[in-house]
This record gives structure tokens, C-alpha cells and sequence, in this order.
């Protein structure tokens, strides 16, 4: 009696299904993590504090960035006081407790501030914390 010889064929890996996953990863992360930067404006010097609380971003966190000659950047848009507002009304009216660090210049007016933290305020905004950095070692 003969028998037939039951072999099975070798098992191949499929990798167009994983390289699509891989690449798909990759995307997400390049663009979540410039989405992220895009909001650090890199003409504010921000001043320095030997105490604070971890620099960490709250989820959802919006950030204000007031530069050395007064202007007031949020997303890459230079606002005015007004429009400021308004913008900050919209997303207060979605989001309850809505945070936002405010990032000033070290050598912005203080006056220029006090009006970002008024605006904050009119708008419905309360959970604001002040973005610093530590000293640097000399």
C-alpha cells in the first residue's frame, strides 16, 4: 500500500499587510509629534524658576505664547486681544476646565500679561499655569 506524502507547503510571511501597519505608525507619529512642536514658539524665551511643577502638558492643553515685543501667538497665529478672546470663548463654551499655558517672553512688558490672563478670564478660562524653565548650570 502506498502512501501519499502529506507535506504541507513552507509558511510564508506576508509583509505588505506589516508594512503597511509600520508605515501607518510612522505617519501617526511624525504628524502628532510636529503638531505638538508647531505650538512652542521659538521666539519667546521663556524666564527661569528653581521651583516648579514638571513641564508636562495637560491633554487638551492650549498654548499662548506672548513674544518679546508684545505679540500674542496661539497655533502659529498672531492674535489680537479680540480675537484672542473670541477664540478662547469658542473653546471654553466646548470645554469645561479647559487649561492653558501661557508662555511668556522674559523680557515681554508685564502689562501684556495681565491683559492675555484678563482675556482668559472674560472668555470663561480659569486653569492657566505659567510655562518656565529651569536655570541653566554656569
Amino acid at each position: 500500500m502506498k502512501f501519499r506524502n502529506h507535506k504541507l507547503p513552507p509558511a510564508e510571511l506576508q509583509l505588505a499587510p506589516m508594512l503597511d501597519v509600520v508605515f501607518q505608525l510612522l505617519i501617526f507619529f511624525l504628524v502628532s509629534f510636529e503638531f505638538q512642536r508647531s505650538e512652542m514658539d521659538m521666539k519667546v524665551s521663556v524666564p527661569s524658576a528653581q521651583e516648579g511643577a514638571d513641564n508636562e502638558r495637560a491633554r487638551g492643553e492650549i498654548i499662548v505664547n506672548v513674544r518679546e515685543n508684545g505679540e500674542v501667538v496661539v497655533e502659529n497665529q498672531t492674535m489680537t486681544q479680540t480675537q484672542l478672546r473670541e477664540k478662547l470663548t469658542a473653546i471654553a463654551k466646548q470645554h469645561e476646565n479647559q487649561p492653558i499655558r501661557l508662555r511668556g517672553d522674559a523680557n515681554c512688558k508685564y502689562q501684556t500679561i495681565v491683559e492675555v490672563i484678563d482675556t482668559c478670564q472674560k472668555a470663561g478660562i480659569w486653569n492657566i499655569s505659567f510655562a518656565t524653565q529651569r536655570p541653566s548650570a554656569k
